[in-house]
């Protein structure tokens, strides 16, 4: 008679278990680490990208209405129809009201003549923080 064979384990013991499993969630982490910064480049793209539709709009208002609006009529030119000197002749809505606001909810901010661009207008987001004059704007200059 043969001596018995040992059979072979077909499972995975507990210390393997936990050693895949931290293996994969210190891969994710690092993974969600890495994205962060990512997810703040696509937010600055966005802005970059409204920004220049917004002045291809103001280059239609301007064909339009012979002139662009002014610092105190906005970006909201675009939306509805100016009721303050100076009022275009031909108007009609350029963009949606949503497209006049960045990712993080505020308007973008618009003057004319500009003080980055004082042969034509500034426009520009105030970034992240919502406060004019800090590191993170993002404008046409």
């Amino acid at each position: 008679m043969k001596a018995p064979v040992r059979q072979l384990r077909k499972a995975f013991t507990l210390m393997e278990m936990l050693l895949v499993l931290g293996i994969i969630s210190l891969l994710v982490g690092m993974g969600v680490f890495m994205m962060t910064d990512v997810f703040g480049d696509a937010e600055d793209a966005t802005v970059k990208g409204n920004i220049q539709t917004l002045r291809t709009n103001l280059i239609r208002y301007k064909t339009m209405g012979t002139m662009y609006p002014t610092t105190s009529q906005g970006l909201d030119a675009l939306v509805k129809k100016p009721t303050e000197a100076p009022i275009p002749q031909r108007w009609k809505q350029f963009v949606p009201e949503q497209a006049i606001f960045d990712p993080w909810g505020n308007k973008y901010q618009y003057r004319y003549p500009g003080k980055h661009n004082p042969d034509s207008y500034d426009i520009y987001s105030l970034g992240k923080d919502g406060q004019e004059g800090t590191e993170d704007d993002i404008g046409n200059w």
